[in-house]
């Protein structure tokens, strides 16, 4: 997530969250490779190319940001290269071990301050929320998934203690009329959503559910914290920035994992395990300060992880375990019984 800041020629520069010491964790070097895995505006992007002869790999589905982002190849001089992807598929875009990568999850506040993208309940658009162009959109999860599904979604992913209630509403109102827009879907979760902090939006959450889902954000996170440790150079750094709960618990247990030296068996002395794959480097959880959270209030809820890879192998151990038990999207889409 990123903050719009005015620049002396009247431009707007956008400016990362805890984006300086995102890269000061990095601790970027003349020379080395680099994966902004999120590339939204190219502002952690910035800050690496600020190292003379660091290299920077992009990587965005969103076509649109990678289209904003061809004046920054071009000042880049070749240091630069950008991918249109999932940043789960690191691999496929970096063809050598990197020195660093950095991940800021979430919607970008460009996403957000495009009424047509559909992500918020403060413009009036199209229900859609991809963060690429393909797939279903959460027009098509709202009119097909059960409310029994609709329920698990908005409070798993939404942490929206209302949830049935408001998978009902939903349901009941579609029978009615087709939900098409980020309009008409928030004045129904308003209905039966009261907040007594009047700075949130009684839809807030449900729209971070439907996000979520649509985009299988945490899959991609765990596959990506997965992808980044095959790739990552050893003394390699990681610095992964989160906006909410659900996010934070997977890259710390992810971390915690890979970094936890292995117990001996009694039971089973023959069969040796993994050796830690990452060193962490922050015991708790970096958060914005006071001036930051003053400039970008979507500051508030950040939270920065970083760790260094270790000579270790890669662990084989698979990332499905972090995730929450839910429907695909696949499934939600053809119906359930």
């Amino acid at each position: 997530m990123i903050a719009d800041t005015p620049t002396g020629s009247g431009s707007v520069r956008h400016i990362p969250v805890l984006g300086r010491q995102a890269v000061g964790w990095l601790d970027v070097k003349s020379g080395g490779l680099y994966i902004d895995g999120t590339f939204g505006a190219g502002g952690y992007t910035r800050l690496i190319l600020a190292i003379p002869g660091a290299r920077v790999i992009g990587i965005d589905r969103d076509q649109s940001a990678i289209a904003h982002g061809a004046s920054l190849v071009d000042e880049a001089q070749g240091r630069l290269t950008l991918f249109q992807d999932r940043f789960s598929n690191l691999e496929a875009t970096a063809h050598e071990p990197v020195d660093g990568i950095v991940l800021d999850l979430g919607v970008s506040s460009m996403q957000l301050d495009e009424a047509d993208r559909g992500f918020s309940f403060r413009f009036d658009g199209p229900l859609d929320m991809r963060m690429g162009s393909d797939g279903p959109s959460a027009a098509d999860v709202v009119a097909r998934a059960s409310e029994r599904d609709l329920a698990a979604i908005i409070a798993t992913l939404g942490e929206e203690h209302r949830a049935r209630a408001v998978a009902h509403a939903i349901v009941k109102a579609r029978g009615e009329q087709p939900i098409s827009t980020t309009g008409a879907l928030a004045a129904i979760v308003a209905r039966v959503v009261h907040m007594r902090d009047s700075q949130i939006h009684p839809a807030t959450r449900t729209f971070q559910g439907l996000r979520i889902f649509v985009n299988d954000e945490l899959a991609e996170l765990a596959h990506g914290l997965a992808a980044a440790e095959r790739l990552l150079k050893p003394s390699g750094r990681l610095a992964v920035v989160s906006f909410h709960s659900l996010e934070d618990r997977i890259v710390k247990t992810f971390l915690a994992e890979r970094s936890r030296a292995p117990a001996a068996s009694r039971h089973q002395p023959e069969i040796a395990a993994a050796p830690p794959s990452f060193r962490v480097l922050t015991r708790k959880p970096e958060t914005a300060d006071e001036d930051e959270v003053a400039a970008n209030p979507r500051a508030r809820s950040a939270k920065l992880r970083a760790a260094e890879r270790t000579e270790a192998a890669a662990h084989s151990a698979a990332v499905d375990s972090l995730l929450p038990r839910l429907p695909s999207l696949a499934e939600v889409m053809r119906g359930r019984s």
